[in-house]
């Protein structure tokens, strides 16, 4: 592999990296909702959108970690299947992630488009809170565009080396023992 290619590979794994911390980083936050709501409810106090918060919260969670399971193998895939397949494995593979790719970058460019329309209507959510729908679309978006680039990405490995390039837990405990 190439300098460039090294460089491009660090600079990809540490894109589904960041995804990966930020749907922690939303999960934590999906919690500090949830302990302030309960806060609010003992105290006597209000915490309006506190239930729509969390909900966004949970769709960032969901979209960033996308990319970052894909890349460590977590996605649920039929290995028996694959494995049964032997050297024909490859074609199986390739079609799954072309199918795939094409697949998230449909996604991506209408995730988008709706953030972009949410944002021209002024479009705001129906609950109390009334927040402008295109912030956490921004979420949505941005964890669809980087799901589209780690499936063009594996796409691209099983291709042009033969396999995807998937970090499964399971297939390192396996070679360890």
């Amino acid at each position: 592999m190439t300098a460039l290619g090294r460089g491009l590979r660090r600079f990809l794994d540490g894109l589904y990296l960041a995804g990966g911390a930020l749907a922690a980083l939303s999960l934590v936050t999906i919690l500090a909702i949830i302990v302030g709501q309960m806060v609010a409810r003992w105290t006597g106090l209000t915490f309006p959108g506190a239930t729509s918060y969390a909900g966004y919260a949970m769709a960032a969670a969901s979209f960033f970690a996308f990319a970052h399971a894909l890349n460590h193998g977590s996605h649920i895939r039929v290995s028996i299947l694959l494995n049964a397949l032997g050297p024909k494995r490859r074609w199986l593979e390739i079609w799954c992630f072309a199918i795939g790719t094409l697949l998230t970058w449909f996604l991506a460019r209408y995730a988008v488009k709706a953030t972009y329309w949410s944002w021209k209507f002024k479009d705001v959510s129906q609950g109390q809170d009334a927040t402008p729908l295109w912030i956490p679309q921004i979420a949505m978006s941005a964890g669809a565009i980087l799901l589209a680039i780690a499936m063009t990405d594996h796409f691209l490995r099983v291709l042009f080396r033969g396999d995807a390039g998937i970090k499964s837990d399971t297939a390192e405990q396996s070679h360890g023992e």
